[in-house]
C-alpha cells in the first residue's frame, strides 16, 4: 500500500501514468494505455477512457481514481461501475477476482448485483 501511494503522490515522476497489478506485485508503473474509441458520458475523462481501453481487449480489472474528484470507478468485462465506495469496490473485487474461494468468509458477505449506474463500453 505504502508503494502505491508513494508512486501517486503529486510531485512523483510516476503520477500521471497507470500502474499494472499482478498478483500483489507491482510489475510497472508509469505506463501509458490504449484508449478507448467508444462515446463516453462527458463526465468521464482521460483516465476513464483508458480504463476501458484497456478492459476492451483484455481481461484486466482496472481501478480508476479521478484526479479531479477522488471518486473510484472499477471497469471490468466492458463495463464500468462508477463511484463506489470502500465496501462495494472491495466486494466487486471479491467477485471478479475470485478471492471468495481463497477466503471462505468473504463468501458470507453480500455480493454485489451489478450495475447502478454502469457504462457498458459500445
Amino acid at each position: 500500500m505504502k508503494l502505491l501511494e508513494s508512486i501517486f503522490a503529486p510531485n512523483s515522476p510516476l503520477h500521471d501514468g497507470a500502474v499494472i497489478v499482478r498478483g500483489a506485485t507491482v510489475v510497472a508503473a508509469g505506463c501509458t494505455l490504449p484508449l478507448s474509441e467508444s462515446p463516453l458520458p462527458s463526465e468521464y475523462g482521460m483516465r476513464h477512457r483508458a480504463g476501458l481501453g484497456v478492459i476492451e481487449s483484455t481481461d484486466a480489472v482496472v481501478i480508476v481514481v479521478s484526479e479531479e474528484h477522488g471518486e473510484v470507478s472499477l471497469a471490468s468485462n466492458g463495463r464500468m461501475m462508477p463511484e463506489l465506495d470502500e465496501a462495494r469496490l472491495r466486494r466487486q473485487l471479491d467477485r471478479l477476482l475470485d478471492l471468495e474461494s481463497e477466503q471462505p468468509a468473504l463468501a458470507e458477505r453480500e455480493t454485489a448485483a451489478g450495475a447502478d449506474g454502469e457504462h457498458r463500453a459500445s
